[in-house]
């Protein structure tokens, strides 16, 4: 009788596994099945998409990998020349562009920063011609426009990024405002510590918390920069300039 009992368990869980097992292959039939009508009902949107994909991905490469280089060398060539006339200080001219110069392909009309930056924005180079332009309007006396050119330059750069800040504070500054100017001069002292932009704009700062008669935060900040920054040009007769903000301020 046990012998019979033990025979029926073996066929009932064999059974059970036989069921589990039709159920499983019958689910990844019908998952397949499912699939392959989705795939037949929706066929055209599936091969347009895989399409616009395809053709997302290679704008893209022909983006990157063409046209950009391409741009990129084009503004550089026509970068070296306003270089050129911004370090002679022609200031005007490497603005505007504009001479005839004499290239190795003939003679052509020379750009100028400012068309530089409109032309060739989504370069480096680009990007570069807006701190230039900012720069040569700075030194030729147009505070608000250089304010908007020098805003323009977006790179994160070791030593330009906080110089450019620091010629924002240099326009506030002749503009007046020296409230936005201290605040672009601590920006650019923080951009970038190092012992070479830091103590300058450190500086500059102290300097104008003198012109608002701020002498407690003058204090602070050309005791910082002895302090921080004792090897720099800009520590040099420190201690003068320390004393004469204490004696302003009736500062112990």
């Amino acid at each position: 009788m046990s012998e019979e009992i033990d025979q029926i368990e073996q066929v009932e869980d064999s059974s059970e596994n036989n069921t589990t097992s039709v159920k499983k292959s019958s689910s990844k039939k019908t998952d397949i099945g499912v699939l392959e009508v989705f795939y037949e009902k929706n066929k055209k949107a599936i091969t347009y998409g895989g399409g616009a994909i395809l053709a997302i991905v290679a704008l893209f490469s022909f983006y990157k990998f063409y046209w950009l280089p391409g741009q990129e060398k084009e503004a550089n060539n026509e970068a070296f020349y306003a270089q050129t006339y911004f370090e002679k200080d022609s200031f005007l001219v490497a603005l505007n562009g504009g001479l005839t110069i004499q290239t190795s392909e003939g003679p052509k009309t020379m750009m100028g920063f400012k068309d530089i930056a409109d032309s060739y924005g989504s370069t480096n180079t680009g990007n570069l011609a807006n701190y230039y332009s900012g720069i040569c309007l700075l030194r030729m006396g147009k505070f608000e426009e250089a304010i908007t050119s020098l805003e323009e330059y977006t790179i994160k750069d070791e030593v330009i990024a906080p110089v450019a800040l620091g010629a924002i504070g240099d326009a506030n500054m002749e503009l007046n405002k020296v409230d936005e100017a201290v605040k672009f001069y601590l920006k650019a002292a923080e951009q970038s510590s190092n012992s070479f932009t830091t103590p300058i704009y450190l500086k500059k700062s102290a300097f104008a918390y003198e012109q608002k008669a701020n002498y407690t935060e003058a204090l602070a900040i050309y005791e910082r920069l002895k302090n921080e920054y004792p090897k720099s040009t800009e520590a040099r007769e420190i201690d003068k300039y320390i004393a004469r903000v204490k004696t302003l301020g009736n500062i112990d």
